[in-house]
């Protein structure tokens, strides 16, 4: 009998080990990734909804370190070294915990990210903390939401939006010095064998207000080694030579361009060219 009794014990416990009700989280967790510069940045949170009652304060505690969603804290990966807000971060993956008051928010950055919420949270696991401005929008956010916004060519800003309350970080990466390596060691110092190299040397030149003699020689290079087709390589030919004064041949050269993209079907590339063309008469 008594071993009748475990058995039932144990099939019980195993029926309803097994009979669970699959339901949505109250809280779904969320992947961001995107690329800022030449880094990629990943953020895994939890979205926690309002559903009537009050965040500012109470759901985003004031004057207490929240873990910046629900469940496990928002977890934040680089794959490079970054800045967050002039601050440098190495590249790995961190605990982004926050604090908030009604006018600032502590960005909080932890080493350790094996906790539950905020619990056992220590000053000492954190690698960076930095106040930011706290705003109160009149938009409303139901869930809360991370979002990357204002991409430049090395940054974008890290948002966190919930109901009225919004603190923003910037992201940036050294974009600068790398692509200035890769050009001085492919461009400068050798012969690529891509003639495409040539193109995207003379566009970095271009985007940063470089030396437009210098990329224009490229993009010449580029058209001779093949890329003789492509209209948007004219372009940024006719481009530099507006740059350079000389409005007669970049004005020749964005009618070849507006040809080419005309045949390769592509009406940006024409508006692109006619707007060229018409802010230098």
């Amino acid at each position: 009998m008594r071993k009748l009794t475990i058995a039932a014990s144990l099939l019980l416990v195993s029926f309803m080990a097994m009979a669970q009700i699959m339901m949505p989280p109250a809280s779904p967790t969320f992947e961001v990734k995107g690329t800022v510069g030449l880094a990629t940045v990943k953020v895994v949170y939890s979205r926690p909804s309002a559903k009537g009652r009050v965040v500012a304060g109470n759901l985003i505690p004031y004057n207490e370190v929240w873990r910046t969603g629900a469940n496990s804290p928002t977890l934040i990966s680089f794959s490079e070294a970054v800045k967050l807000n002039g601050n440098a971060v190495p590249a790995g993956e961190y605990a982004l915990y926050t604090q908030f008051t009604e006018k600032v928010a502590t960005i909080i950055l932890s080493k350790n990210t094996k906790l539950w919420g905020a619990m056992g949270y220590q000053q000492s696991d954190d690698l960076l903390r930095f106040d930011v401005e706290v705003k109160h929008p009149s938009s409303m956010y139901e869930t809360f939401t991370i979002s990357f916004s204002d991409f430049t060519m090395n940054s974008a800003n890290l948002n966190l939006k919930w109901e009225h309350t919004k603190a923003m970080f910037t992201i940036e990466s050294d974009v600068d010095a790398k692509v200035m390596a890769d050009i001085k060691a492919q461009v400068i110092d050798a012969t690529p064998s891509n003639a495409g190299v040539y193109f995207q040397a003379a566009t970095y030149y271009f985007d940063t207000d470089r030396d437009s003699k210098l990329a224009l020689t490229w993009v010449d290079k580029a058209i001779a080694g093949g890329q003789g087709s492509e209209y948007w390589v004219y372009h940024l030919k006719a481009k530099l030579q507006a740059k350079l004064g000389d409005k007669k041949g970049a004005t020749e050269t964005a009618k070849l361009s507006m040809d080419l993209a005309q045949k390769g079907g592509n009406p940006d590339y024409v508006r692109l060219n006619e707007k060229l063309i018409a802010s230098m008469k």
